[in-house]
């Protein structure tokens, strides 16, 4: 049996099964509703101003260990989503695509897609795939701070975080699907934040499971850092240039890195370890 989908495509009878769970949870997601319509009240007066893909073609993905998704977990799925408030999931407003490398090892470098919440003027929380799909895997979190903040932090605390100002004016870190001007102010705003980046799978070595502990990951911060095979790979897939988003963005003032930020730079860095460790507080 199979059904002609929508875009010309056929289903056998396990796609059957995934196209009929994705028209529900299209059509009953509270999310997914409020998301396109807010999206196309936005981006109908910006459309003629020009900007860019809102879709990366999707990359190839490494599964994780498990057999497919029973029917039943589906139905399961597809209620909670519909039925269940996740007020947190919610307010997460801003994608953002750029790139991280081990604090400890600038060689081991890695795509990031952050979804954020700005909880604050001063204060932003990410969550980081490897990629945008629907399958993509959890792989760190991120917290955004201004400058104003920064400044507050004690000494120890600023080794643990990283400015934007390379990744904004380089054209790096992108916020896919923004008309220009839109992602102009965007960044106009990001480029004066720092960054601390936890990232809980390791990607890079690990694509199927997430073994060992949580890595502290830094930003790059001059030409020449980041592999270039990363960039090209990205501004393909999203149809993007790098180089034009550097070319945009010229204007933007480049910011005075407040002193403490980027600590890997003077070849030191800080990073996390296994250690053995009594327990304490045992009742009985």
């Amino acid at each position: 049996m199979y059904l002609a989908a929508g875009d010309g495509t056929k289903h056998g009878s396990n796609g059957l099964k995934g196209w009929t769970m994705s028209f529900l949870h299209n059509l009953t997601c509270r999310r997914c509703f409020n998301r396109t319509f807010a999206a196309s009240l936005v981006a109908a007066p910006f459309a003629a101003m020009g900007g860019r893909n809102a879709r990366a073609a999707d990359k190839p993905l490494t599964p994780v260990p498990g057999r497919p998704k029973s029917m039943r977990s589906n139905v399961l799925d597809t209620a909670a989503d519909t039925l269940q408030v996740k007020k947190p999931i919610d307010a997460m407003s801003e994608y953002l695509n750029g790139f991280h490398f081990y604090a400890d090892d600038m060689g081991r470098q890695v795509e990031a897609n952050h979804f954020c919440t700005h909880l604050t003027e001063d204060f932003h929380q990410c969550v980081i795939y490897e990629a945008n799909q629907k399958n993509a895997k959890l792989i760190g979190i991120e917290y955004i701070v201004s400058e104003r903040i920064f400044k507050t932090l004690p000494e120890d605390e600023k080794k643990l975080w990283h400015s934007h100002h390379y990744e904004v004016k380089s054209g790096m870190l992108v916020a896919p699907g923004v008309p220009d001007i839109g992602e102009h102010a965007f960044m106009t705003d990001l480029v004066t934040t720092y960054g601390k980046t936890w990232h809980t799978w390791q990607i890079d070595r690990d694509h199927d499971f997430p073994f060992g502990i949580p890595q502290l990951m830094m930003g790059f911060t001059k030409d020449g850092q980041v592999r270039q095979s990363l960039l090209d790979d990205r501004d393909r897939r999203f149809g993007i240039s790098t180089a034009s988003e550097q070319k945009n963005r010229a204007d933007i003032p480049t910011p005075h890195v407040v002193a403490g930020a980027n600590a890997w730079q003077d070849g030191m860095t800080m990073q996390l370890q296994l250690v053995d460790m009594p327990v304490r507080n045992i009742p009985g």
